[in-house]
């Protein structure tokens, strides 16, 4: 990887990272009252880096900056294209055209596995780091071609990962007030280094967080690292793997996406195929669709004796739409991308 052309944000994070999050935090209350803001620093749970003295803050902060690179590459105009991609994205997961692992939905945050899927959270056997496992191959959908094309490509053109690197993407959808907890990506499962593609509206990524529940309330990060449309960040060594992060609910003020670009490690472990269990909100997809489909045949068996003929038969296709801007079913090479810097 050619590390020269990233920016180095070990300087520009330290003189300007207090300022910016708090810009940014400040951005995304303000439209709440001052009585409710009150009530909820009073219960902010307290994370064990609360416990640190100033000097063992500073030097928890210099190492977290010295696992984060960071670079906006798209422009205004290529991020509009993918984001009408990532549209298209929603529209065939909503017409239940992808694999049972590819989509995974919760109530303010909807995730896409393309080319490797795996087990987390609610979803694991055996709860804990450690325990993640891969769906086995073929489990999800490929990587589309247009991830190929207008995101993985320019970052291969651009020095920021290497050809051939990605072998997993996910997309993150976020409605407003969407998260995601604090983690650390699977070291078992996933290579070095995550590279992330952000788009739709600026948000935050923050380092060390820990979190309550019911409400979700969130204590105060060590680092809150601001993300603004078609930038691009990548996280190694100390950030990627010993300190978690999270996306809080307040620093996701309009709907945000964020591409997640990642390589499996080649042993990393899998699930057996008689192991896999549908996760709940999966399983409450297909009771859903189960429960049509027994509507629809029971209102066509009470009215088969007089209207037979006016009924046509339901046809069914398990084969997936790929909405795609290939010609002829070959993958045009873009010219190479403009990597402007700002």
């Amino acid at each position: 990887m050619a590390t020269e052309s990233i920016t180095d944000l070990r300087v520009k994070i330290h003189n300007s990272s207090h300022t910016r999050a708090a810009e940014f935090e400040k951005k995304a209350h303000t439209k709440q009252k001052s009585s409710s803001s009150n009530t909820q620093k009073k219960n902010i749970p307290r994370s064990k880096y609360d416990d640190y003295n100033t000097e063992e803050k500073e030097e928890e902060l210099q190492k977290v900056m010295s696992g984060i690179q960071q670079r906006r590459l798209f422009t205004e105009d290529e991020c509009k294209h993918i984001e009408k991609k990532i549209d298209k994205v929603v529209k065939l997961a909503d017409l239940g055209l992808y694999k049972e692992h590819t989509v995974d939905r919760a109530p303010l945050r909807n995730k896409y596995f393309f080319g490797e899927g795996y087990t987390y959270g609610a979803q694991l056997a055996k709860k804990g780091p450690g325990n993640e496992r891969l769906y086995s191959k073929g489990d999800v959908d490929e990587i589309p071609n247009w991830i190929h094309r207008l995101v993985i490509r320019p970052l291969c053109d651009a020095g920021v990962i290497q050809e051939g690197f990605v072998n997993s993407a996910v997309i993150n959808d976020y409605k407003p007030g969407g998260c995601i907890v604090s983690h650390i990506d699977p070291p078992h499962i996933f290579e070095r280094p995550i590279v992330s593609v952000s788009f739709f509206s600026e948000s935050a990524l923050s380092f060390g967080c820990k979190f309550t529940f019911k409400p979700i309330r969130v204590s105060k990060p060590v680092l809150t690292l601001p993300i603004s449309r078609g930038c691009v960040t990548l996280l190694s060594g100390y950030a990627a793997d010993h300190i978690t992060h999270c996306v809080r609910p307040e620093d996701v003020v309009s709907r945000r996406a964020v591409i997640i670009l990642r390589r499996v490690r080649d042993d990393a472990p899998r699930l057996e195929p008689d192991a896999e269990i549908p996760s709940p909100s999966r399983k409450r997809t297909m009771l859903s669709s189960n429960n049509n489909l027994a509507r629809i045949q029971s209102r066509r068996s009470s009215t088969s004796s007089s209207s037979d003929e006016s009924i046509k038969p339901v046809k069914v296709s398990s084969k997936v739409i790929c909405l795609t801007d290939e010609k002829d079913g070959k993958l045009t090479t873009p010219d190479s991308p403009k990597t402007i810097n700002r």
